[in-house]
């Protein structure tokens, strides 16, 4: 089949201009449903973690299994394929560069609820080269456009903080009971957290949030002062993962 110059040039401004104005085609495609929603909204959601409640819960897995299942995430034995949203870290590779020699035993050698940042300058938006990861303009939340995704693996090697895992098998393989009201995902795609949007576009909580009993993890507007986010971080000191490489992360610690 032969191809014109005209047509040459016009199918190249498309894709040309489909790669420079991603941002904005995501944002007529997928982010109008939960704006126009009833659901909750907030300015700039953020997340508080509790480390000594989940200390005192060693060994629960209550807000991983919820995550996990209500997303699709799979699992696999061999661990080259894991897929992870949200999990447990030692401290010390979480927070490495806030540890000392005299950092309490119980802190040091504790594992680190740990999850996508949704940063407020997230480096995995600028790499992508098909706009499939981008921050939502209207509460920051970091999402996914698994549509988009080439699978090229830029925002994985941008992300400083290991949030983000690549399909490098069918996913549906690793799932038990396929939860239809979430979108599976395919081979050669990245995913990660989303805070939950479809949740909260329904007026839910995220799945983690709801399913601590223990009240480890606080959800809420950081913009608004009278959120139990922003009375949390008046209150008690936190601190965030990797705080000076500029990415601002929104997920707040209470070591």
């Amino acid at each position: 089949m032969s191809v014109n110059r005209r047509s040459f040039l016009k199918a190249a401004g498309l894709t040309t201009l489909s790669l420079a104005g991603g941002k904005a085609l995501a944002s007529e495609s997928l982010k109008k449903p939960w704006i126009d929603s009833g659901g909750l909204k907030a300015k700039r959601w953020a997340m508080v973690i509790d480390l000594s409640k989940c200390r005192e819960q060693e060994g629960c897995t209550a807000c991983t299994d919820a995550c996990h299942r209500v997303h699709n995430v799979p699992e696999f034995e061999n661990e080259k394929h894991e897929v992870k949203w949200i999990w447990k870290e030692p401290f010390h590779n979480a927070f490495h560069e806030q540890e000392h020699e005299y950092t309490r035993d119980n802190i040091k050698h504790s594992k680190a609820l740990v999850l996508c940042n949704h940063c407020d300058n997230p480096p995995c938006v600028r790499v992508c080269p098909t706009k499939a990861t981008w921050k939502r303009e209207e509460d920051g939340i970091v999402m996914m456009d698994w549509h988009r995704c080439i699978g090229c693996r830029y925002c994985v090697l941008a992300c400083p903080y290991g949030s983000r895992s690549f399909n490098w098998r069918d996913p549906r393989d690793g799932i038990d009971e396929v939860q239809e009201d979430f979108p599976t995902r395919m081979k050669g795609v990245v995913e990660k957290c989303t805070f939950c949007e479809e949740r909260l576009a329904k007026g839910l909580m995220p799945a983690c949030v709801e399913a601590c009993k223990e009240h480890a993890l606080i959800f809420g507007d950081l913009d608004d002062p009278e959120s139990e986010v922003r009375a949390i971080l008046k209150e008690r000191y936190t601190i965030r993962r990797k705080p000076a490489l500029g990415t601002e992360p929104e997920v707040y610690y209470i070591v």
